[in-house]
């Protein structure tokens, strides 16, 4: 089986590739095919959900390639900002950049300045869509992974918010934690794992 996975981040890429690894399901991104970004893909994150976001990801992407694809949505949800960032959460402090992770972080650790640990919980969500083909109706899954907010950065791995992320389940943020622990443990390993679960079934 070929699945499209329809991402553009390198960052995800990564980590997904990983995920498929050894199973009989070959990935493919929109680089490998050589899909170049068009102009209206900046308007698929329109969705007042993730689960609207990653299933407009996916229909769009299968409808360019005909391959059955899947898309993700992710954010990280903070309690005492009410939810904040969530489904804006790439693009919190702004248009994308080179720096556009050091603005969020920047922006994320401003917004909690004066909040003690106690109230800086904090969790990653991600969403995901499968499409079989560019018509059929998405079967979604969605993992969450619990944790804080530290008041700096720890770690340089992953992306995102990962050095600012404790995690609960490894007492270390994401930006510390070795590939395969992060996968173990974080929202989009068990999102795709749950997902993997169900395509392996239909191609036995």
């Amino acid at each position: 089986m070929k699945l499209l996975v329809a991402t553009r981040s390198s960052g995800k890429a990564r980590e997904i590739r990983d995920l498929f690894r050894s199973l009989p399901i070959e990935v493919t991104f929109p680089a490998d095919l050589g899909l170049v970004p068009l102009p209206e893909e900046a308007d698929l994150e329109q969705g007042g959900t993730y689960a609207e976001n990653a299933a407009a990801k996916a229909r769009y992407f299968a409808g360019r390639t005909g391959l059955p694809t899947v898309a993700d949505d992710s954010g990280i949800e903070v309690e005492v900002l009410g939810g904040a960032p969530g489904l804006h959460s790439a693009r919190w402090a702004g248009a994308d950049g080179a720096d556009q992770d050091a603005r969020n972080n920047a922006k994320l650790l401003e917004a909690l300045r004066d909040v003690p640990a106690p109230r800086r919980r904090a969790r990653y969500r991600c969403v995901v869509a499968y499409l079989e083909t560019p018509t059929a109706a998405p079967e979604i899954v969605e993992a969450t992974c619990e944790g804080a907010i530290l008041t700096a950065p720890r770690g340089t791995g992953g992306f995102g918010y990962d050095p600012l992320f404790l995690s609960d389940d490894l007492g270390t943020s994401f930006g510390e934690a070795e590939p395969a622990a992060k996968q173990r443990v974080s929202h989009r390993g068990r999102a795709f794992r749950a997902l993997i679960e169900v395509l392996v079934r239909r191609a036995l």
